[in-house]
């Protein structure tokens, strides 16, 4: 099913409490003087953040879920701006997302102690136009899935550049894919098999010696499909190899997706 696109300059949000939040903030000449600071792609990525939130951030929320991505530290900005902010706990999907939840002063839950999430705010490396997504280019991929399937409801908020007309045109990394340590040859075996172009164990650079080690302490492979067909087969075939622990192909995940474009407006695409 294809998603249903809209494309808007910043509006505001209807309810009660998000008339309050933009009668606060929007009136700061404080905040001004920041906002002219930003680049225009900056500020449509920080629109298309406060727009998700303002559009979908449930009245009694009480668990909210909080992704990754350079658009979603404005997700974070908003939440913190929130006058009821106290009333609701925010889960991590990453250590990193840990550190931008409190430095915003927002409450910090995991989602051990609370599985029930309301909603989730996320980035993604790349959508198509069903809100498939290939996430996982940070390397969090299997706790992003975690929150977003715990979640009511799933929004993605990226910019411009991570949509497409198919998943492995724009991203063309891979598909990543998080393994147990010592499958790696096997499994790196098997998806070479399946027909993927090219499996790389992710590497951690000049930052680290040896692979990338992921927050559950597993490994990461980047396989490359070229154009995905059929994202949902893709991943049931992948996961169902041995040694894999999850895949970065969130299908059928995401109800919207808010995109910051480069003339500063917001567009909007809905499952």
């Amino acid at each position: 099913m294809s998603a249903h696109k809209t494309s808007t300059s910043p509006s505001f949000p209807h309810s009660m409490l998000h008339r309050a939040i933009y009668s606060t903030l929007h009136r700061s000449p404080i905040r001004y003087i920041h906002v002219k600071m930003l680049s225009l792609e900056e500020q449509a990525k920080k629109n298309a953040a406060y727009k998700a939130v303002d559009e979908n951030f449930p009245e009694n929320a009480k668990v909210i879920g909080v992704g990754s991505g350079s658009t979603v530290v404005y997700v974070a900005e908003r939440l913190g701006q929130l006058p009821n902010k106290s009333d609701f706990v925010c889960i991590p999907t990453g250590f990193q997302l840990k550190q931008l939840i409190i430095s915003n002063g927002l409450n910090l839950g995991s989602i051990e102690q609370f599985p029930d999430v309301d909603i989730a705010f996320d980035g993604a490396d790349e959508c198509d136009e069903s809100l498939n997504l290939i996430k996982g280019g940070g390397a969090c991929l299997f706790q992003e899935k975690l929150v977003a399937g715990s979640a009511k409801k799933f929004v993605v908020v990226a910019d411009f550049r991570k949509k497409s007309a198919a998943l492995g045109v724009q991203w063309t990394k891979g598909v990543p894919i998080e393994i147990v340590p010592n499958s790696y040859a096997k499994v790196t075996a098997d998806l070479t098999r399946m027909g993927a172009s090219k499996v790389i164990l992710r590497q951690g650079g000049s930052a680290k010696a040896g692979p990338v080690i992921t927050d559950n302490n597993n490994f990461l492979l980047d396989a490359d499909f070229g154009k995905i067909e059929d994202p949902k087969l893709l991943h049931a075939q992948i996961k169902a190899l041995v040694g894999v622990v999850e895949t970065g192909l969130f299908t059928n995940m995401a109800k919207k997706a808010y995109f910051g474009e480069t003339d500063g407006a917001v567009s909007t695409w809905s499952a």
